[in-house]
């Protein structure tokens, strides 16, 4: 399940609930959010699943990058080789070979680069994702908790007019 729907549940679960009057305090399903966080701590795990496997599609990107490298490097170097035979474009194709081996390396920097690029741009937003929703997590879990000791309060102090009003 996606976590940004789950943060939705959670949402939705604050909206609806009944507010107690004179405060910004409410009333929540203790079940349901103990359910909709159970979820969340489910997901999460998907969450940097994703995270690996663009981590190993970027591998992935990298060895063909490399592949291509070393076959560029291998036909430079071949081509070199047919090119030394000829006495006449020695020069030539060394310089040839050596812009070859500076663009293979230029392309294989260039891919690396972008894919560390994209796999920082990833983690970085997923990473603010997960801190925006342990966030939100901690502060319902702070308000219900701050919440408790004050109902109580409330309750007592119903009771004790309702044995005042009885005497």
């Amino acid at each position: 399940m996606d976590i940004l729907h789950l943060v939705d549940r959670l949402e939705e679960l604050f909206n609806e609930s009944r507010p107690i009057p004179f405060t910004h305090n409410v009333i929540v399903d203790e079940d349901r959010v103990l359910e909709i966080i159970d979820q969340m701590r489910i997901s999460i795990p998907e969450e940097v699943k994703k995270a690996q496997q663009i981590l190993a599609q970027r591998d992935r990107v990298l060895a063909q990058a490399q592949e291509e490298a070393n076959r560029t490097i291998q036909l430079a170097k071949e081509n070199s080789d047919e090119m030394v035979e000829r006495d006449a474009i020695v020069e030539a194709a060394k310089s040839r070979a050596d812009q070859i081996l500076a663009q293979a390396r230029a392309d294989v920097e260039l891919v690396r680069s972008e894919a560390d690029d994209y796999v920082i741009d990833s983690l970085g937003s997923l990473e603010a994702e997960l801190t925006r929703l342990l966030t939100q997590a901690r502060n319902g879990i702070a308000k219900l908790t701050a919440e408790r000791p004050r109902r109580t309060t409330l309750e007592e102090e119903e009771e004790e007019k309702e044995a005042l009003e009885e005497k």
